[in-house]
């Protein structure tokens, strides 16, 4: 589904992204872990092509992407949802949506968007900014589904929400990538999330992913110890 190989990035002359490879596959979720600053949400824009990179590959169904400008990836099959949601806050909930759809000439929000977050269906009519910080991802989220993706992709989407939320989100995304066949890889500070989400877990240090393994395997603790200071 989603393959990356050998990818580089610099910011300058700096290099934040050293050499990382690592594969999805269809419908699997992978959680990208790590403490801040160590390379998280700069590998997960310059998947989407928000940072270019300066080698390597990016594929996604066997097609090249690296290099692509963003809204190519987009159409090709992925989607992003970032830190922080970004969402327009004076546009209304089934405005925000509405933006993220691909062809331009559907104008309605389809069914299964509204039947995954009935609280959206409930504010549709409500401005983005008058949302809660949960309701907002669930929104941004939305938004991002509506592309139709293969592979979606979300930086840190439990920053700001609260425990109950959280567990919701998880419940959601698991659903979405297996009534809609979408793989998921998401970058995340909060492991119990990570566990209610993800299949396999890659932990990011300094730019390079220096540890790869899969949910049933998983040494909680080793794992713990690459995100405190």
């Amino acid at each position: 589904m989603l393959e990356v190989s050998h990818l580089n990035v610099f910011y300058g002359e700096s290099q934040a992204i050293r050499d990382v490879s690592f594969r999805v596959g269809n419908c699997e979720s992978v959680a990208i872990m790590g403490r801040n600053g160590m390379g998280k949400t700069t590998l997960l824009k310059s998947l989407i092509g928000m940072l270019p990179s300066r080698s390597g590959s990016i594929r996604v169904e066997s097609q090249e992407l690296a290099g692509s400008p963003s809204h190519e990836r987009v159409a090709k099959g992925l989607a992003f949802v970032p830190q922080g949601r970004m969402i327009f806050s004076q546009l209304t909930v089934e405005e925000n949506i509405l933006v993220g759809l691909r062809n331009a000439a559907q104008r309605t929000v389809p069914e299964y968007v509204y039947r995954f977050f009935p609280v959206l269906a409930e504010m549709k009519a409500r401005r983005g900014g008058n949302l809660s910080g949960g309701q907002q991802q669930m929104l941004a989220i939305a938004r991002a589904l509506v592309t139709d993706p293969k592979v979606l992709i979300l930086d840190e989407p439990t920053e700001g929400i609260q425990p109950s939320i959280i567990k919701d989100i998880a419940r959601i995304l698991n659903l979405l990538r297996v009534e809609r066949q979408i793989a998921i890889v998401v970058s995340e500070q909060v492991l119990s999330f990570a566990l209610d989400l993800a299949d396999r877990f890659l932990v990011i240090d300094g730019g390079r992913i220096v540890h790869d393994e899969a949910r049933a395997r998983l040494d909680q603790e080793k794992v713990k110890s690459f995100l405190t200071i």
